[in-house]
């Protein structure tokens, strides 16, 4: 009997965790954070056809439904502006509600609480990890801060970016600057605010790419439950049942917002940008954008103080494969990468899915620990090491696009191109579903 030990309770830990239960394989979590409710934040997470797919397989069929019935309205568009909020590009998104591995949007906080349902007996909080040993009868013991242990067949790093045990097991694994800095901020979707918005921002993303190299974006979340956390009309009776009987909704607070980010080259931005607070971010994203669209700068204005944050964009460095031993690694713990794609989160649930399936053909006998442990590292060091250069080369501080002078040529091309597909319904159908397919779709098992 192989018993798995993770360290870390995020998507791509938790998401094994349910993976590895319902193969019979015994697993413990173990979770910094002292409660459920702790470090909780309600960005959007895009979970793409790639991240879907996991999460069928990995969770338990009602715990799937819950995750699908909890995700935000579907995107209809996604919309490319300049700064004037002068239209470039439509793409109308293909109408995916029924699909099993549709494009979702969920809140990262209403995520979190879904892969802690039903994880009482098997994740633990407040441990904070320090260190492990590997020992000569095959098997490894992780330590905790409050000096207690735990002892497995293997220990699997889900800890993210700064992890303690890639720490110690792959030093040389190094995490950098990527050299973007993005402000963020969560709007309440208020009539107020649907009344200053385009209506074309209202049906799902909008991106805007402006001089500078400057990009913004913007996300409608629109979830199925009213601000009093019960089902809104319309929502369909079986996702409106298991709403109104979800524990988790208890432990989130997330209602219908808009999400902001502004994101520039760190030169770009005032020293003292990391260290800002509230509504001192949302003044230096209107001084980054003094020509922008007044409409932008009041968005910015309505945001709720407390959501807003920055953030230094780091990405891994790749890393040749290491000897496989009793210790692995999945999601930004090995592979951290720039937002630029949409693609961390959702190479963390392939990363679960994948080391699942290894490890339960090791629970039936059909292969050894180890062998099946290479076997997941091979394949996951080379998909999610050119998921972090696709990343870095869409959201990296050495893009042309922050150059001053090819930076302004670039853009006007980029438009150029962008306004002459929007000329041709056929061409935007065809980019759009061109998007779908490198986020997953139609994508072969791992």
């Amino acid at each position: 009997m192989v018993h798995v030990l993770i360290i870390g309770a995020g998507t791509g830990g938790m998401a094994l965790a349910h993976g590895l239960r319902r193969e019979g394989i015994s697993v413990a979590v173990y979770e910094r954070y002292r409660t459920r409710t702790d470090g909780l934040h309600g960005y959007r997470v895009g979970i793409n056809s790639d991240g879907s797919r996991a999460l069928r397989k990995l969770l338990p069929p009602e715990l799937f439904d819950t995750f699908a019935a909890t995700c935000a309205k579907p995107l209809t568009q996604g919309t490319m502006f300049t700064e004037k909020l002068s239209t470039v590009l439509e793409l109308p998104f293909p109408d995916m509600s029924g699909q099993p591995d549709s494009e979702r949007s969920v809140s990262r906080m209403t995520l979190r609480q879904v892969l802690l349902t039903g994880a009482e007996g098997f994740v633990h909080f407040d441990k904070e990890f320090t260190r492990y040993e590997q020992h000569d009868d095959g098997t490894v013991t992780a330590y905790f801060a409050d000096g207690t242990s735990a002892t497995g067949d293997l220990l699997v790093a889900a800890d993210g970016t700064r992890s303690r045990v890639r720490q110690q097991y792959l030093p040389h694994a190094e995490i950098v600057d990527a050299g973007v800095i993005s402000l963020a901020g969560k709007v309440p979707l208020t009539e107020q605010v649907r009344a200053l918005l385009p209506a074309k921002m209202l049906r799902g993303t909008s991106m805007i790419f402006a001089p500078r190299g400057l990009f913004a974006i913007t996300h409608v979340m629109e979830f199925p439950w009213d601000e009093r956390g019960v089902p809104k009309q319309g929502a369909g009776s079986t996702d409106a049942e298991l709403i109104s009987r979800w524990p988790g909704l208890q432990f989130d607070n997330t209602r219908d917002y808009i999400l902001w980010g502004v994101s520039a080259a760190t030169p770009q931005l005032p020293g003292d940008t990391l260290t800002k607070r509230g509504k001192d971010i949302v003044e230096t994203a209107k001084n980054l954008t003094p020509t922008w669209n007044p409409i932008l700068h009041r968005l910015f204005d309505m945001s709720d103080p407390g959501s807003c944050f920055t953030a230094a964009i780091a990405t891994s460095k790749p890393v040749p494969q290491w000897e496989t031993t009793t210790v692995t690694l999945l999601g930004d713990a090995i592979h951290t990468m720039t937002p630029g794609r949409g693609a961390g989160a959702n190479t963390a649930l392939r990363d679960a899915a994948l080391l699942c399936r290894k490890l339960s053909d090791v629970h039936h006998g059909k292969r050894a620990l180890l062998d099946a442990v290479r076997e997941y590292e091979t394949k996951m060091i080379d998909y999610g090491f050119k998921a972090v250069a696709d990343s870095l080369e869409n959201q990296g501080g050495d893009n042309p696009l922050y150059k001053p002078v090819i930076g302004r040529t670039l853009l006007a091309g980029m438009r150029t191109a962008m306004r002459t597909a929007n000329l041709f319904p056929p061409v935007r159908r065809k980019m759009a579903a061109g998007m779908l397919r490198d986020r997953g779709a139609d994508r072969p098992e791992d």
